[in-house]
């Protein structure tokens, strides 16, 4: 598989196989992935794997909290501006939309965010969930790296015939999160990925995108 074609067929898949990924092809992809842009090479992500038991307890746990109401920990950082303006909230409202028709959901469900959450917390099924996280210390130059390093990783997964799925959600559980992992005090959770392979008979979904010319421009060309 060519770059182009891992760009072109990678998507947030929100539904996984039960089929394990072995731990060679995992380790192949992230230490392909230390190759990651990273302003003064600080390389200021901290990625914590989690498969098998640990990662089923994690499950249990977040789902319990997600299906009692639960309105999770306090964030530590915003996910989105509070005021979102056109064109942003246009393509934030058209792509929800979409997710909610393909969980089957209607955006109008008074349990809609319990049911969203509780899907988030089983990982939408795969077998592996990276969390990934910065020393607390860092700034937005790092956090852009951190972006980098994950699509690295979500790139070299295509590569290997793995799909994943980004989820901001966990840092509702950052605290559960913690207590599985063992992550440091000083540290915060950016976000979860989760990896696995794509079930078998579920239609894809595919999110549009805006059009070139609607955020790049040439000059001098």
């Amino acid at each position: 598989m060519d770059v182009y074609e891992a760009v072109d067929s990678r998507r947030a898949v929100r539904a996984f196989s039960d089929e394990p990924v072995p731990k060679a092809t995992l380790e192949r992809v992230l230490a392909a992935a230390t190759r990651a842009p990273s302003s003064g090479n600080l390389q200021p992500w901290h990625v914590y794997v989690v498969t098998g038991e640990p990662l089923a307890e994690l499950k249990n746990r977040a789902t319990a909290r997600a299906l009692a109401g639960d309105p999770g920990d306090e964030r530590q950082y915003p996910m989105y501006p509070a005021e979102l303006a056109s064109p942003y909230v246009d393509r934030f409202s058209a792509a929800a939309a979409q997710r909610y028709e393909a969980l089957r959901i209607e955006r109008h469900d008074p349990d809609r965010p319990m049911r969203i959450a509780a899907l988030n917390s089983q990982a939408f099924g795969a077998p592996v969930v990276l969390f990934c996280y910065l020393d607390q210390a860092m700034g937005p130059g790092q956090w852009g790296d951190a972006g980098m390093h994950l699509q690295t990783i979500m790139l070299l997964l295509r590569a290997e015939g793995l799909h994943s799925c980004p989820q901001v959600m966990w840092t509702m559980y950052r605290r559960t999160v913690s207590e599985i992992v063992g992550a440091d005090e000083g540290l915060v959770l950016f976000c979860g990925v989760a990896v696995g392979f794509e079930e078998e008979g579920v239609p894809p979904l595919r999110t549009g995108r805006a059009d070139m010319t609607e955020t790049v421009s040439f000059i001098g060309a």
